[in-house]
C-alpha cells in the first residue's frame, strides 16, 4: 500500500478493495486522475483509493498518470537532537528540493538542505522512507517524489532562509517545538517526524 497526498488527504494505492464509508474506490486502470484530485479538493470525503490487482505495479502505474518530480530531502539532527524544519508558504516542513542535472539523490538532499538553510557539514546517517504528493504548478499537475534522508551536522553557525524559494524561517526545533509545528504542517512531514 502506497499513500498519495493532495494536500492532506491521501490516495491509498492498494490491491485491497473495501465497502466505501467516508472514501471512493476507483480501479487504477481506468481512472481519471484529474477528477479524483478535485473530488480530494472540493468535497468531504477523506480519502480515495485506487484499486490494482498486482500489487507489485501499483506505484508504476500510478506514477505514469502524472509529470514526475524527483526530489531529495533531510530530516537533519544536530548535537543536541533538534530536528532542521524551515517555515514556506505559510507552514513548517523540512528542506527538500529537485534534483539537478547528474546529481545523485543523495547529492541533492545535501545540496537542497544547504541552500535552504546554509547548515553545511551534514552526513547522511540512512535513508527514509519515500513520500508522494501531488501539487499543481503551472495549471499542471505533477507527482513529486521525495526521497528522505536522516542525517546529522555538527554545525553550529548561522541559519538563513533562502528567501527566494518562499523560506522565510529555519529553525532547530526540540521535541515540543516539533509537536507544534507539525500541528500546521504536511500530512507527508508528520509521518515522517
Amino acid at each position: 500500500m502506497y499513500k498519495v497526498f493532495v494536500n492532506d488527504k491521501p490516495i491509498i494505492l492498494t490491491t485491497e478493495v473495501e465497502k466505501e464509508s467516508g472514501f471512493k474506490n476507483y480501479l487504477l486502470k481506468s481512472v481519471n486522475i484529474s477528477k479524483v484530485i478535485k473530488e480530494l479538493n472540493r468535497s468531504s470525503i477523506k480519502e480515495v483509493r485506487l484499486i490494482h490487482d498486482d500489487k507489485d505495479k501499483l506505484l508504476k502505474k500510478f506514477l505514469k498518470k502524472l509529470p514526475n518530480v524527483v526530489a531529495g530531502g533531510g530530516k537533519v539532527y544536530n548535537n543536541k537532537e533538534e530536528i532542521l524544519f524551515i517555515f514556506r508558504n505559510g507552514k513548517w516542513d523540512l528542506p527538500k528540493g529537485k534534483v539537478d542535472g547528474k546529481e545523485t539523490i543523495e547529492e541533492t538532499a545535501i545540496r537542497e538542505v544547504e541552500e535552504e538553510t546554509k547548515v553545511r557539514d551534514l552526513k547522511i546517517v540512512k535513508p527514509l522512507e519515500t513520500t508522494y504528493h501531488i501539487f499543481k504548478r503551472n495549471g499542471k499537475y505533477k507527482i513529486k517524489i521525495t526521497h528522505w534522508f536522516e542525517m546529522t551536522t555538527t554545525y553550529t553557525g548561522k541559519l538563513e532562509p533562502e528567501e527566494n524559494e518562499g523560506i522565510t524561517e529555519v529553525a532547530w526545533l526540540n521535541q515540543s517545538e516539533i509537536n507544534k509545528a507539525l500541528k500546521n504542517s504536511y500530512a507527508n512531514i508528520k509521518s515522517l517526524i
